[in-house]
């Protein structure tokens, strides 16, 4: 896969924001993990994966997506 003309400052930029994203909602599943608030927990565990699933969305995108599991190797 050639990732030419695919990352530029917007590419970068929006991924950085997903970046930022997902961190945040790490983090605030991480201290209601460490507080023991189950019901906080699963929805920061919702939100954390919501994150990842917008991430890997823009990168299938835009052409660098991540290959799937099963088919590596």
């Amino acid at each position: 896969m050639t990732l030419t003309g695919v990352i530029d400052e917007h590419f970068l930029r929006r991924y950085r924001e997903l970046l930022d994203a997902e961190d945040a909602a790490f983090d605030d599943l991480e201290h209601a993990y460490e507080d023991g608030d189950r019901a906080r927990f699963e929805a920061d565990l919702q939100a954390w994966e919501s994150a990842i699933e917008r991430k890997l969305a823009y990168l299938g995108r835009v052409g660098a997506g991540v290959p799937d599991a099963t088919t590596v190797g």
